[in-house]
C-alpha cells in the first residue's frame, strides 16, 4: 500500500517534498516497531528513491541511514557509490561498510572521496595501508591527521616515499610520534633535497655550496635523530641507512665522536652478525684486541681502528663517572691519536682522510659550543 501511493505521488512532487518524504521514510524504516510488511514496503520505496534525479533526495536518505546497523545493505552500498555530496556521510559514518568495501571505493575514487574514507572515526591498519598505497596527497594528509587511524610503519614509509617532497606532508609526518625513525630520516633527506633545489638557495650559494651545506645539515640532523630513536628501532634505521648508502665510515666516525655508542653497538651487531650481548659487553669493557677484532668483523677499515678505540675509551670513562668530556674533547683526542693535533707532525698518509674528517667535526663542535655559550650569556 505504501509503495502504491508513493508511486502515484512522487512523479508530481516538488524536490523539497521528495526530500522530506525520503527522510521520513528512512526514519520509519529504522523504527523497530514498524510491522514487518510495512518495513518491506518502506525498503522498496527507499530503493526506488535511489533513482531520484535530485541528489538532495538521496542525500536526505543517506543522512538518516548513515549511522544505523539496521539500514538496508543494498541501499547503503548504492549511496556509498553515489556522488560525493551523497556518499560523504555514508563513507564517513556507516558501520555496514567493510574494509573491503572501503578499500575498493578508495581504489576507484579521487582524492575527495579518499579523504572522506580516511576521516572515518576508526581506520583499520589494512584500510590505512590501502590509502597510503593508492591515495592521493589530500587523502594521505587526512589520514595522518586522523587520531583514529591505525597506521602501520610500512604505510608511513609508503607515504614518505610517494609524497616526501611535499612540505605539508613532511610537516604532518614529522610531528607524528608514531613515525618510525627510518621514515623520519627519509623525510629529512627529502627536505635537504628540496632546499638545495630551491631557486633562492641556489641564487645565494650556488649549486656546489648548496649541495655541501645541505648534505652536512642532513648528516647532523641524522645524529639528532639517533638521540630520539628508541633502541628497538635502531635495526630499522640502520637497514634504511644501509640501503640508501648512508651508513658510511664517515657517518660512523661522527657517531662515535658524538658519543652515540649505543647506536654504534647496534650498527656493529648488524654488520658483524655477532650477538647483542657479546657486542655490548665488548664495547663496555672489552680489551683492545677484542674491540679491534669486532671492528674488523664489521668491515671497519683498519685505518679507523685507532681513532674509534680512542673515542670509545673516553666515552667509557664518561659513562663510569671517571671523566667529564664532550664531543669537543673527544675529537681533539682522536686527532692527537693519529698525530693531527696542534703541535704534532701531522698524520701519516693513510690517516689524512680521517684526520680531515675529524678536524671538520671538531671545528663544527667548537662553533656549536661557542654559539651555545653566547646564547646563554645573552639570556642571562
Amino acid at each position: 500500500m505504501i509503495v502504491r501511493h508513493f508511486l502515484k505521488w512522487i512523479g508530481n512532487a516538488r524536490v523539497s517534498e521528495r526530500v522530506a518524504a525520503a527522510s521520513a521514510l528512512a526514519r520509519a524504516f529504522l523504527d523497530h516497531e514498524l510491522p514487518f510488511e510495512d518495513r518491506c514496503e518502506a525498503e522498496a520505496a527507499l530503493t526506488l528513491l535511489l533513482d531520484d534525479p535530485s541528489s538532495k533526495v538521496r542525500a536526505a536518505m543517506a543522512e538518516v541511514l548513515s549511522l544505523s546497523r539496521h539500514a538496508p545493505a543494498q541501499i547503503v552500498a548504492a549511496l556509498a557509490a553515489d556522488q560525493a555530496d551523497v556518499a560523504g556521510v555514508i563513507l564517513i559514518r556507516s558501520p555496514l561498510l567493510t574494509d573491503t568495501d572501503l578499500i575498493d571505493r578508495a581504489a576507484s575514487s579521487d582524492g575527495a572521496i579518499q579523504s572522506l574514507i580516511a576521516s572515518r572515526p576508526f581506520v583499520s591498519m589494512s584500510l590505512a595501508a590501502a590509502i597510503a598505497e593508492v591515495g592521493e596527497l589530500e587523502a594521505c594528509l587526512t589520514l595522518l591527521k586522523n587520531d583514529g587511524a591505525d597506521v602501520a610503519s610500512l604505510s608511513f614509509r609508503r607515504m614518505a616515499e610517494r609524497f616526501g617532497g611535499d612540505a605539508q606532508l613532511r610537516e604532518a609526518m614529522l610531528v607524528d610520534r608514531r613515525l618510525p625513525s627510518d621514515c623520519r630520516h627519509l623525510l629529512l633527506v627529502r627536505l635537504g633535497e628540496a632546499l638545495k633545489q630551491s631557486p633562492l638557495v641556489l641564487a645565494l650559494m650556488g649549486p656546489a655550496r648548496a649541495e655541501r651545506i645541505t648534505r652536512e645539515a642532513c648528516v647532523r640532523a641524522s645524529l639528532t635523530l639517533i638521540e630520539n630513536t628508541p633502541a628497538q628501532e635502531h635495526a630499522a634505521l640502520i637497514e634504511h641507512l644501509r640501503l640508501r648508502g648512508d651508513l658510511t665510515a664517515s657517518f660512523l666516525v661522527r657517531t662515535i665522536a658524538h658519543g652515540k655508542v649505543d647506536f654504534l653497538g647496534s650498527v656493529l651487531i648488524a654488520l658483524s652478525g655477532q650477538s647483542d650481548r657479546r657486542v655490548r659487553a665488548i664495547l663496555a669493557s672489552g680489551r683492545d684486541v677484542a674491540v679491534i677484532a669486532l671492528f674488523r668483523s664489521a668491515g671497519l677499515a683498519d685505518a679507523l681502528h685507532r681513532v674509534f678505540l680512542r673515542a670509545l675509551k673516553v666515552w667509557r670513562e664518561v659513562a663510569n663517572g671517571r671523566r667529564v668530556a664532550g664531543a669537543q674533547e673527544v675529537t681533539w683526542l682522536m686527532l692527537k691519536e693519529i698525530g693531527a693535533g696542534p703541535g704534532q707532525a701531522g698524520p701519516a698518509e693513510r690517516d689524512r682522510e680521517a684526520a680531515a674528517l675529524i678536524k671538520s667535526i671538531h671545528l663544527e663542535v667548537l662553533r656549536d659550543n661557542a654559539r651555545g655559550h653566547a646564547l646563554a650569556i645573552a639570556a642571562a
